[in-house]
């Protein structure tokens, strides 16, 4: 008999032997059963045959799969380690060691009465940093007011940020160049949607005149995780910009402060919930700073001769709790030599505020193009006075007395993309101050 096959034959040859031992033992079984038996062993054969060649074949088309999927992923790993050694994607790569951000802020003035409406590109302002390393950084702030710059306009272009911070340790590390002055909230954070309001608070633009930066090189750092800091000497006022109505203001220099009458300036913030957990959502911040300098400073080495000095105290705080947020800021001001600078300065100037804000926007409004979208109305109450203390013989101005309440909405396209409206009632103790309506876009990025 011929065999089919491996198997086949070894069926077959074991069959037989089977055959010939039973003959041998017992002569029971016939021929036809015999040649019966062994055609039913030859199918079960061929059917195994069948069933090993179609697994042959699967195992074949399973090995090329896997052997294509190889080879995919071979391709695929080559591509990705181009990317890596790719210089636009290297860490270490100067592209990389950018950043880049910026904000502005749109504004539609209506005061009530003679003065002109306006529309306002306040500001366009753009952020660039640079990382050496990882404990080496470069930050800065250009600023573009009021959309145009000549002498005819108020339009302004400024440094307002220039400086590098060396990342020492978490209590003290060493910042160098043009900084912002650490005195109360509104200067350490301007852009448009960290604050309420179309335009920023009257008591920080006569009290503690923002932006205010100034040149010169400190330390900062962390005393516990709860309490920060910032110390710096820095370049002075010029007091002889002074003036009755807006304070200290005139005394920024913003290209080349002398160094003749130098200040040193700080600010202490204390974090109560750092290092546990709060109910409700709270949030609290505890604010101190100070400003220590003389007056006698002028742009690029032209100082006045102004024989004086200034200190500056003030506190702050920001306090958030479920939907509410509360804030405030007080801020006194002693200026020795005020008969002398003349101008109407005050020998002291007092200020502040009072803020609270409610976020209003149901959860449920938080869907599809709106997901991010927030909105709160809010109130704030603004007392200063640039008139508040005057030299001996010299007369006060009723007009540096002032106050104004301000109502309004604020709509959170994005966390940093805001809608404003505002109205403000203001007064003064020379009774001539106009009612404003504001409109106003913010953003952040």
């Amino acid at each position: 008999m011929k065999c089919a096959g491996m198997m086949r034959c070894i069926v077959v040859a074991g069959l037989a032997l089977m055959l010939l031992s039973g003959r041998g033992a017992a002569d029971v079984a016939t021929d036809e059963a015999l040649q019966k038996r062994v055609e039913e062993l030859e199918e079960m054969v061929r059917e195994l045959s069948s069933r090993l060649e179609k697994m042959t074949h699967e195992r074949a088309a399973e090995q090329a799969a896997v052997s294509e999927q190889q080879e995919v992923l071979t391709q695929l790993s080559a591509q990705v380690q181009e990317m890596e050694d790719s210089v636009a994607l290297s860490p270490d790569s100067w592209v990389n060691r950018f950043t880049l951000g910026g904000y502005g802020e749109f504004h539609g003035n209506f005061d009530e009465g003679s003065s002109g409406d306006q529309f306002d590109i306040h500001r366009f302002v753009l952020y660039l940093g640079y990382d050496f390393n990882d404990w080496i950084k470069f930050r800065s702030e250009t600023e573009i007011e009021h959309a145009f710059v000549s002498s005819e306009s108020d339009g302004e272009l400024a440094l307002e940020q220039a400086y590098f911070d060396f990342l020492l340790s978490d209590l003290v590390n060493v910042r160098m160049g043009r900084v912002l002055t650490p005195l109360g909230i509104i200067n350490m954070k301007h852009e448009p949607p960290a604050f309420y309001g179309v335009e920023r608070p009257s008591f920080d633009r006569v009290i503690i005149p923002t932006t205010w930066s100034s040149d010169g090189v400190g330390i900062f750092g962390n005393l516990t995780p709860s309490l920060t800091y910032e110390a710096y000497v820095v370049g002075g006022l010029d007091g002889s910009e002074f003036d009755a109505l807006n304070g200290i203001r005139g005394g920024r220099i913003k290209e080349r402060p002398s160094l003749n009458d130098v200040a040193v300036t700080g600010r202490l913030d204390y974090y109560p919930f750092a290092q546990r957990s709060a109910r409700l959502g709270q949030w609290l911040r505890l604010g101190a700073s100070t400003y220590l300098g003389g007056l006698d400073n002028g742009n690029a080495g032209s100082d006045p001769d102004i024989n004086g000095d200034i200190q500056i105290y003030s506190a702050d705080f920001e306090y958030t709790i479920s939907k509410f947020d509360f804030r405030g800021v007080v801020a006194f001001e002693n200026i020795d030599g005020a008969r002398e600078i003349g101008n109407g300065t005050a020998s002291e100037i007092f200020g502040w505020y009072l803020e609270a804000a409610y976020h209003f926007w149901p959860d449920s409004w938080k869907t599809g193009k709106l997901e991010k979208s927030d909105a709160a109305a809010f109130v704030r109450y603004d007392d200063f006075d640039t008139q508040y203390g005057m030299p001996s013989g010299v007369e006060r101005d009723p007009a540096g007395d002032r106050n104004e309440w301000t109502f309004g909405l604020s709509f959170y396209l994005t966390p940093s993309l805001v809608l404003k409206a505002d109205y403000q009632i203001r007064d003064s103790s020379a009774g001539d101050v106009e009612n404003a309506f504001n409109l106003g876009l913010g953003w952040q990025f």
